[in-house]
């Protein structure tokens, strides 16, 4: 079995690190030739949760040789036209491409891969790169070990290559194998559509958002809104590290409070977190925002349920992209328009 990870970035660098630390070797293929050398020359390093270092072999794209059994597909969405067309004289008839990418980006993987070879899954953890060969894991290694990765077909059929895909992934954290993706990939967009889009609009953590009543609100928002367009396309949402995220649907700005306990519960292991796209944003590069709540947008217009808390995000991100610029938490009072639009039901102060 001939195995790779495309994209090795934050968490690319950190999954194919302790895929190899298992014995099970992974080349590691990435743009970034500085990157690839310190990961030959040194190997890949992860911090913050956990401290290691381990040998790898890495690869810039124009080095690759030879073809792989399987991919793991962990570059951004708005690369994959030029990722793919790179990679396909690399895959044989039977390999397998798994997306571990944001959003939902199945469909567009094998229009281009091959729907026989395309699956996909979320990941449940979060990293952040910091140098050449050095990754640092800002999700509890709990958290990891516990809920590292969801994976399915597209059909929801479950075949023979799940389970190895599933062996390798879970020398990295808890591989549970689904037959219901695309309930998957909405959950796995309102986790990031909510945490990663205030986080890349505001220049926070998510601890700050967190610790954030106002930005907690229109967070709430914007995860109702995912949830009521997943629905209009007779789509639920599947239960992620174990809870029910049906359950942050409002009947009203009323139910907020009641919903803060699970935000903290879920997402007080990942408080250390800077969302990629803010990584992105910080590094003067484009964002994968319309592939996350750009998505929400485009699929609530779809079934004409409206979406302007994810319409204002994409927009204060769009912004800050297009200036190569950061925003701070003082962007909170562009969402003071919305949030009066509910000002007679929404209450004094969101308690936790």
């Amino acid at each position: 079995m001939r195995a790779a990870i495309v994209g090795a970035g934050s968490l690319g660098t950190i999954i194919g690190a302790l895929i190899n630390q298992a014995g099970k070797q992974i080349d590691l293929v990435d743009t970034y030739k500085d990157h690839v050398d310190t990961l030959n020359r040194s190997g890949a390093t992860i911090t913050g949760a956990i401290d290691l270092n381990v040998p790898v072999k890495a690869y810039t794209p124009d080095q690759v040789t030879g073809t792989y059994d399987l991919v793991f597909l962990l570059t951004k969405q708005t690369s994959n036209q030029e990722t793919l067309s790179h990679l396909l004289p690399h895959l044989h008839p039977d390999s397998s491409v798994c997306t571990l990418q944001n959003g939902i980006p199945e469909h567009s993987v094998a229009t281009i891969a091959g729907r026989e070879r395309t699956l996909g899954g979320a990941v449940g953890f979060g990293a952040t790169w910091l140098r050449p060969g050095v990754s640092s894991l800002t999700s509890s290694y709990e958290a990891v070990k516990s809920f590292a990765f969801e994976i399915g077909e597209i059909d929801g059929v479950i075949r023979p290559r799940l389970q190895v895909i599933q062996q390798y992934l879970e020398c990295v954290g808890k591989t549970t194998i689904r037959t219901d993706l695309m309930g998957i990939r909405f959950s796995k967009v309102l986790m990031n559509a909510t945490f990663s889009g205030m986080s890349a609009a505001l220049g926070c953590t998510f601890g700050d958002v967190l610790a954030d009543p106002k930005a907690m609100t229109c967070l709430a928002f914007v995860a109702d809104e995912c949830i009521k367009v997943a629905r209009a396309h007779g789509v639920r949402l599947v239960a992620m590290q174990g809870e029910d995220l049906e359950f942050f649907e409002l009947r009203g700005a009323a139910d907020i409070p009641s919903k803060m306990a699970l935000y903290r519960k879920i997402w007080g292991a990942h408080t250390g977190l800077r969302a990629s796209m803010l990584q992105d944003l910080e590094k003067g590069r484009d964002t994968e925002i319309n592939y996350i709540n750009g998505l929400i947008c485009q699929k609530g217009r779809e079934r004409d349920v409206a979406t302007p808390f994810n319409d204002k995000l994409v927009e204060l991100v769009t912004e800050a992209q297009t200036r190569r610029g950061v925003n701070n938490s003082g962007y909170l009072s562009r969402f003071d328009t919305l949030l009066k639009i509910h000002a007679h039901d929404l209450p004094g102060q969101v308690a936790w």
